[in-house]
C-alpha cells in the first residue's frame, strides 16, 4: 500500500474513533424527575458530567435550548442529553430517551 494512503487512512481512523470518544464523553445519562414547559425548564437526576466540569451525582433543574424538547419525555424516563454552560445558567441543548 502506497505510505501516503497507509498514513491518510491512518489519520483518518484516528480522527473519527476521537470525535465519536468526544461525542459520547459529552453525553450525560440522566432521568427526568420534572417538566415545567411554561418556563422552559427540566428537573433531571444524573450522574457525573464531565463535560460540565461535575464529578459527582446530583439532580439539577436545566433551562432547554428548544422548548419542544420537553415534549419528547416525561417524568420517570431514563435519558441521555447534551448541555452547555451559559451565562444564564445551564442549557440542555439536546435529550432523548435512552436506549
Amino acid at each position: 500500500m502506497n505510505p501516503i494512503i497507509r498514513i491518510t487512512a491512518v489519520l483518518a481512523l484516528t480522527l473519527g474513533l476521537t470525535a465519536g470518544a468526544l461525542a459520547q464523553a459529552a453525553s450525560i445519562n440522566g432521568e427526568v424527575k420534572k417538566i415545567d414547559e411554561s418556563a422552559g425548564k427540566i428537573t433531571l437526576k444524573h450522574g457525573a458530567a464531565k463535560s460540565l466540569g461535575m464529578d459527582d451525582p446530583m439532580t439539577m433543574v436545566y433551562r432547554v435550548k428548544d422548548p419542544a424538547m420537553l415534549k419528547q419525555v416525561k417524568v420517570g424516563d431514563k435519558v441521555t442529553f447534551e448541555a452547555e454552560e451559559a451565562a444564564s445558567g445551564y442549557t440542555v441543548t439536546k435529550i432523548q430517551k435512552a436506549k
